[in-house]
């Protein structure tokens, strides 16, 4: 069994075809984007205004697009520090967040970033850091100490993740280039907000904004490790030859060798996105990506202190086919699509907003057995005493669907919404056993199927409904009660169940009933404050099933209550906001037992409390300073130790410039203290550790005949080249088979882009 080529055509075509339809059609595509998230509105048209700055020259129309695309509910107008914010919170808002415009993405973040770099200069936010280099492999972050599957992401409103827990990967559908903002958002929000884990937040992305004009953009980036990325972006511009019909294409490849050895990556990501009016009242929105991804990595990744030791920190693979870090024998295939179709009208009185969507995972992964070394060679497919290199093959395939309904009524007593979420999800997950010495599986299991560790099906049907109503108490107070219904069905169809290895034929429904309080207080036209009371779930993953009766492993949805406080200011040289805030957490899952006779059960919890603030102050001639940060507990009710990966507190620092044609910035993000285990081994302890990113750039505008805009910029990640460690996994065979991970040297990169 060998490494296969991988030929880097697309070969999903819905994206193109229906794009075509479009045009074919004339008046069958619109644009409707008007989710709502807690107070930001993503802008329902296209623009292309310029606002004014605190010194009353015009900003550039970056800036003013992105305010306006992501934040139109947060005062801007001649305000030159919420265009140069990193991060800023509503005037509207109800709980604490984080606004991350298309400004900052575009010239703090270098185009090879995933999500997850864009989310890490926001209070609370830790981890992040890709040890393969910026977007390059995959990454998790924290939030308030909640991990990834303990909170939602959206894009563009509609939740998406894996469909064992609700888990994501960074790599995956969404690169930084076709993020046009994101909303992080700490609390479970108000009842129209969804997903399966509003347990710990929401990081909500938005796709970028079309624009009002034409333009042909070609893009690429250089960069360290022998990286390349290469792209294009075309706006029609608002065609009036077809009624308005407005559409965007972007396509881009990246290739780079990885700053891990032997750890290359080649990446496809097609996107397309259409909008039109039809007549006054009705508008629909169509968007497609389709990623395609190659990369050499170990399957469970990182090094021990041994291998770095012989290698160095950035070990990972070789060239040596008798090993099981042996590239060759350690890739995967990652091709990933998401697609909706959003209608947006009114009937009568009533606003109606329907999205249907389809999203798809498929990872096909190749490895060795065990990247520590801790398992020698040796298989039971050949004579006894051979030291063949065992492997497996590993596939994650899944399709979701789903359709979300969402109506308002403006009344004179405020705004009532209602809505219900319906998803389905159809899953197929399997690990066989392989000897990569003679390309043949290997049966090493004790019972049959000798060569297959588990071989499943699942999938899940769920609906959400629910209601809410901003009452607008008087014209400086609303106040914003709601409730929403959860009933979730997951099943599974096993003949080799995971764990167990028997068969397994199961399902279980876990439902919760949701309250939510929120309000609102306008102090001034440039201070607000907030308060929220709220439930938070969490649906129990699908591990739950992997015992040997499920009937007897029946846990209860992981549940959280939420208070939090806080206060936002917004004014000419200065934007800050601050909270508090307190969730009870119940009914943790544990487990007893082992073996066959695994049960899972709810025990105790944990408390999360803290403390977060921002600040953006204009200091004049184009500089601006920024300081946010984070004190974070995250401590069980039973022994009150923070929980294991659970960073103590978070800071971001930094300065940025902006003025004509140049601009730039330095930010310095900390992840405090954390344990990579519970109970606080003083063994597992990772030190805070820092990140200094360093950005310079400049536009031309008009620099030719046919060329608006040639922009040039630099980045530099990891100015200062810190190598800390960024988590510990701990293993099972000895401390000394525990795997670490660890930032990346100083790397850089030089990006251009033209716009014709």
């Amino acid at each position: 069994m060998k490494r296969t080529n991988i030929d880097f055509q697309p070969n999903y075509l819905a994206s193109q075809v229906l794009f075509a339809l479009a045009l074919m059609a004339g008046s069958s595509m619109v644009y409707a984007q008007n989710m709502s998230v807690d107070g930001v509105v993503p802008s329902a048209q296209p623009s292309n205004a310029k606002d004014t700055n605190a010194d009353g020259a015009k900003a550039d129309a970056d800036q003013a697009l992105d305010a306006k695309a992501i934040t139109t509910k947060v005062v801007i107008t001649g305000n030159t520090v919420a265009n140069r914010a990193p991060v800023q919170a509503s005037l509207k808002a109800t709980q604490p967040q984080s606004i991350i415009t298309a400004t900052f993405i575009e010239q703090a973040v270098t185009p090879l970033a995933d999500f997850n770099a864009v989310a890490r200069i926001a209070p609370s936010v830790g981890s992040g850091v890709s040890a393969n280099g910026a977007g390059l492999a995959e990454t998790k972050v924290t939030l308030r100490g909640f991990q990834d599957g303990e909170y939602n992401m959206t894009y563009d409103g509609i939740p998406f993740g894996d469909t064992n827990n609700p888990t994501h990967h960074s790599t995956s559908y969404f690169p930084a280039r076709i993020i046009g903002g994101m909303v992080v958002e700490r609390g479970p929000g108000n009842a129209s907000n969804l997903g399966q884990a509003t347990f710990g937040g929401s990081i909500n992305l938005f796709s970028k904004e079309l624009s009002a004009d034409a333009n042909f953009s070609p893009y690429f980036t250089v960069a360290s490790w022998n990286t390349k990325m290469y792209g294009v972006q075309i706006d029609s511009g608002i065609l009036d030859k077809y009624d308005g019909l407005n559409w965007m294409f972007n396509g881009s490849r990246l290739s780079t060798d990885g700053y891990l050895s032997q750890s290359a990556v080649r990446e496809d990501n097609y996107q397309i996105k259409v909008q039109k009016n039809i007549g006054t009242d009705t508008t629909i929105t169509f968007f497609s990506t389709y990623n395609k991804i190659f990369s050499n990595v170990a399957d469970k990744g990182g090094v021990t202190l041994a291998q770095v030791a012989l290698y160095g920190k950035n070990y990972a693979l070789n060239p040596d086919p008798n090993s099981q870090n042996y590239s060759g024998y350690n890739f995967n295939n990652k091709k990933t699509d998401f697609e909706y179709l959003s209608v947006q009208t009114k009937l009568g009185s009533w606003s109606v907003d329907n999205t249907l969507y389809t999203y798809a995972y498929n990872n096909d992964t190749y490895s060795g057995q065990d990247a520590s070394g801790a398992t020698a060679n040796g298989t039971k497919a050949a004579p006894a005493g051979n030291k063949n290199v065992p492997g497996y093959n590993k596939l994650n395939s899944y399709r979701v669907k789903g359709d979300i309904l969402k109506l308002s009524d403006k009344t004179d007593a405020g705004l009532l919404r209602v809505g219900v979420w319906l998803e389905t999800s159809d899953t197929d997950r399997h690990t066989y056993d392989l000897d990569w010495t003679l390309g043949v599986r290997n049966p090493k299991e004790a019972t049959a199927p000798k060569d297959v560790a588990y071989e499943q099906k699942s999938s899940w049907k769920q609906y959400q409904p629910f209601v809410e109503f901003e009452w607008a108490a008087t014209s400086e107070l609303t106040i914003t009660p709601g409730v929403k219904y959860m009933h979730f069905e997951r099943s599974l169809d096993a003949e080799v169940n995971q764990g167990t290895r028997i068969p397994t034929k199961a399902d279980q429904t876990y439902q919760a009933t949701l309250p939510f309080l929120t309000a609102n207080y306008s102090i001034n036209k440039e201070t607000s404050t907030y308060a929220q009371v709220a439930k938070g779930f969490l649906v129990p993953d699908l591990s739950m099933f992997y015992v040997n009766n499920p009937n007897l492993s029946k846990p209860e949805p992981q549940t959280s209550t939420n208070y939090q406080v806080g206060v936002v200011h917004q004014a000419s040289n200065l934007v800050f906001d601050a909270d508090i805030y307190y969730i009870d957490f119940n009914n943790k899952i544990a487990s007893t037992g082992t073996g066959n006779d695994l049960i899972y059960y709810n025990q105790g919890g944990v408390v999360y409390k803290g403390v977060e603030a921002s600040v953006t102050y204009y200091l004049g001639a184009g500089f601006s300073a920024h300081v946010n940060g984070s004190i974070n507990q995250a401590r069980t009710k039973g022994t009150n130790l923070q929980v294991a990966k659970a960073p103590k507190s978070t800071d971001a620092f930094g300065f940025l410039y902006k003025d004509g044609a140049w601009y730039g910035s330095i930010i310095a993000k900390t992840v405090g203290d954390q344990f990579a285990k519970d109970g606080e081994p003083a063994a597992y302890k990772i030190a805070a550790y820092t990140s200094t990113d360093l950005t310079m750039g400049y536009r031309w505008k008009n620099p030719g005949r046919f060329v608006k805009n040639l922009k040039v910029q630099l980045g530099i990640d990891n100015l200062f080249n810190k190598e800390s460690a960024t988590s510990i996994s701990a293993s099972s065979k000895g401390v000394q088979f525990d795997q670490y991970t660890f930032m990346p040297k100083r790397g850089w990169s030089l990006s251009t882009s033209i716009d014709f």
